[in-house]
């Protein structure tokens, strides 16, 4: 299968995906956007306990 069908084959799936898609309504959007705002939250709590702890460790061991 050569660059140019497997090109073709991306676009026409492309094509058939896009056909499907819809606007999210408001309460989709909104239920969305909370729980990507909670993970962000959750991520970067996680990234400062780990920061932390490393900075005690540090300490102690260094």
């Amino acid at each position: 299968m050569g660059i140019g069908q497997k090109l073709g084959s991306f676009f026409v799936q492309s094509k058939r995906v896009w056909h499907l898609l819809k606007k999210p309504s408001q309460v989709e959007f909104s239920t969305i956007a909370k729980v990507s705002a909670l993970g962000v939250l959750i991520i970067g709590a996680i990234g400062f306990a780990i920061s932390d702890l490393m900075k005690v460790i540090g300490r102690l061991f260094g």
